[in-house]
């Protein structure tokens, strides 16, 4: 149920029946407010979806809005699946990181992290953040967080996120053409690579790392790649979701971070392995080290809610660490067929 995508299968094999604390980084980059960039949310409200899936995901409602994010095609956000997975294998904790939200969410009895960080502007007129300092907050965060469980699963809400990534890696210098997901079936290619390249058009090529980081970025890829570097050296860290946390460790590879490899995976979905529009194994493999990463063999084939189909047709594919919390559920007993049915109770 859980198949390799690239790395070591003992990694794993050590994370059967064991426990998982769950974080969830959240952030707003103007970029989502792009005409027909994304559909991870409400058109006009995209802004939203990481304060509403917070929401979700924690109390398995939603407060800041009447009803939970979707897209125009009415495709619900992977919320539900890993909402699900928490109620039928609870992780040891589930707590949410504001890493530049415009709304934070109401979240009563879970763990809110804020680090005082604003949402940043849209790429293609320059993300206008401090990228160097976001980066240390994610080091000391990795340095200082502390949990009882045996290994750390960090997701991500953010929407418009595929798009930065990709910016973020090409200014980076990684050959990523043609091999990142959407949350589009048919993927909005030419206002994405419009964006992109006046994103590209801000940077030099003489500018130090940071300085170009500091206009293509978001906010949850530098704190991400923080994080793990520091994190990964006393537990192991599983980075749940698709490009845009594999480009995650892309910058964490480019700034030379000092992390323990063997310690350090990405968990994601079937749609987004099985995307003609991606290759998530040839990002990874631009790395200088072989992570472990995984993809749950988990479909909706079976389910008798119409919405939940469409995954299965190629929208939204991940999200929420929808694949990581799969791969989490399967290493503690659950099958598809439990999964689906707890899924289906929130319609």
């Amino acid at each position: 149920m859980i198949k390799k995508i690239i790395g070591n299968e003992k990694f794993i094999e050590e994370l059967e029946n064991k426990s998982a604390s769950f974080l969830l980084g959240n952030s707003v980059t103007e970029t989502c407010n792009i005409e027909g960039i994304t559909q991870a949310g409400i058109p006009g409200m995209i802004h939203l979806t990481p304060t509403l899936d917070s929401e979700f995901v924690c109390t398995g409602r939603v407060y800041s809005m009447e009803d939970i994010a979707e897209t125009p095609k009415g495709v619900p956000t992977p919320a539900l699946i890993t909402r699900a997975i928490h109620q039928l294998i609870p992780f040891h904790s589930l707590e949410v990181l504001d890493l530049g939200l415009k709304v934070i969410p109401k979240i009563e009895n879970h763990k809110l992290y804020s680090f005082n960080i604003k949402p940043s502007s849209s790429i293609d007129i320059g993300a206008g953040i401090d990228s160097k300092k976001i980066y240390e907050k994610g080091l000391e965060f990795g340095s200082n967080y502390e949990t009882d469980s045996d290994y750390i699963i960090m997701a991500e809400s953010t929407p418009a996120g595929t798009t930065t990534a990709k910016a973020v890696t090409k200014a980076l210098g990684y050959k990523t053409e043609g091999l990142f997901s959407s949350s589009f079936k048919n993927v909005p290619t030419d206002i994405k690579d419009k964006t992109i390249n006046q994103a590209l058009d801000l940077i030099k090529d003489e500018e130090d790392i940071f300085k170009k980081l500091d206009s293509v970025s978001d906010n949850m890829l530098l704190f991400v790649a923080g994080f793990i570097t520091t994190a990964s050296k006393n537990k192991k860290v599983v980075l749940a979701g698709g490009t845009q946390m594999a480009s995650a460790l892309l910058v964490a590879n480019s700034l030379g971070s000092d992390f323990n490899e063997e310690n350090i995976g990405l968990f994601t979905t079937k749609w987004v392995v099985e995307d003609r529009n991606s290759d998530i194994k040839k990002i990874l493999e631009q790395l200088d080290f072989t992570p472990n990463c995984f993809y749950s063999d988990f479909s909706f084939f079976k389910t008798n809610v119409p919405p939940l189909k469409l995954y299965d047709q190629g929208e939204a594919k991940e999200g929420v660490g929808a694949g990581g919390a799969i791969c989490y559920g399967f290493l503690n007993g659950l099958d598809s067929q439990g999964i689906i049915e707890e899924i289906e109770k929130s319609f």
